[in-house]
């Protein structure tokens, strides 16, 4: 993808490339488009979309479970930044309409990641699928750029947050991996008596996740479900898809539930309280502060995260400025 970009515009520099695909001779389009569909497959497989998800699981759970935490924190991220800076670009000065494949992108990712879920047995492989399905929330955002001020700030409002909560899982799965030698949802029986600290910040971070008020989760969804709601004005299937993210959100309550029951509602052969990592412990009461604490007052993040895109509906005319390097 890069290469045709090169031998199309000249350049492998984001904003002098999208400037140069503004007055792109006909005979090229064809070229940029096969170059956008490729970047598409690229960064799909790097954020873990459906088609392009299937190595979200084995990953994570092969690797350390902090490990886990930096892949869903940080790399996938990095996937979705990069989408937003090219892809989101690329297709409004290419004047394509993809926002229905983006669309049934996002649907069939959110619904396979929670249906996946539902039936593993590993806490860091329902963690996974779990990433897959918040991949596909955020990628409503993406869908519906093209028709909402909102959406683009949406989505990373949701980045944002869904770092720290995810990352807060994971540690929290690490701790119990770490004390108790497994990743078996089967060890959770108990873990409330066992890891208390533990066992309230992997359901903070689960209740958020799943879009629980006040916590910082729900107002993620309630911005980027918003802005579906409101492009309804200008795409009619823009509500349908708010209806698919408040669905999915609500399926994924069945797998986080089902932890929650092992760690507060069942008991463990061995009910003896163990020490849990005192470096672990301080990393996840400071993302319960942070869930709690941008739940309650969100407007900073969001901000933050209106500032930092660009504007879609003044693009034409700030197009040479846009500071993309």
């Amino acid at each position: 993808a890069i290469g045709l970009v090169y031998g199309i515009t000249g350049t492998t520099n984001i904003g002098q490339a999208i400037v140069s695909l503004v007055n792109i001779q006909k005979d090229l389009v064809p070229i940029s488009v096969l170059a956008l569909a490729l970047f598409i497959a690229g960064f799909g497989f790097k954020m873990g979309l459906v088609p392009f998800h299937m190595w979200l699981p084995d990953a994570y759970e092969g690797a350390p479970t902090t490990i886990g935490a930096l892949l869903s924190a940080g790399t996938k991220k990095a996937g979705f930044a990069a989408a937003i800076r090219v892809i989101i670009l690329a297709i409004f000065v290419l004047h394509l309409d993809w926002s229905v494949l983006l669309a049934i992108i996002a649907v069939l990712t959110m619904t396979l990641g929670n249906l996946g879920a539902l039936v593993q047995k590993s806490v860091p492989r329902i963690l996974a699928y779990s990433s897959i399905a918040q991949a596909g929330y955020i990628m409503i955002g993406l869908a519906l750029a093209p028709y909402s001020d909102q959406a683009l700030p949406g989505s990373l409002f949701y980045i944002l947050n869904h770092a720290v909560m995810k990352s807060a899982a994971f540690i929290a799965a690490a701790a119990v991996a770490i004390t108790l030698s497994s990743y078996s949802i089967e060890k959770y029986r108990g873990l409330a008596k066992r890891m208390p600290l533990t066992a309230i910040a992997l359901s903070i971070s689960m209740l958020a996740l799943a879009g629980v008020p006040p916590l910082n989760g729900f107002w993620s969804k309630l911005v980027i479900f918003g802005s579906a709601i409101n492009s309804g004005s200008e795409v009619w299937w823009g509500p349908y898809l708010a209806i698919a993210g408040v669905l999915n959100s609500a399926l994924s309550l069945g797998y986080y539930a089902w932890i929650m029951r092992k760690m507060y509602m069942e008991d463990s052969p061995d009910s003896s309280k163990v020490k849990e990592p005192r470096a672990i412990s301080a990393v996840l009461i400071f993302a319960m502060i942070f869930m709690v604490g941008f739940g309650i007052w969100h407007a900073p993040i969001l901000e933050f995260a209106t500032n930092s895109v660009p504007n879609l509906s003044q693009l034409t005319a700030v197009l040479p400025s846009i500071p993309l390097r």
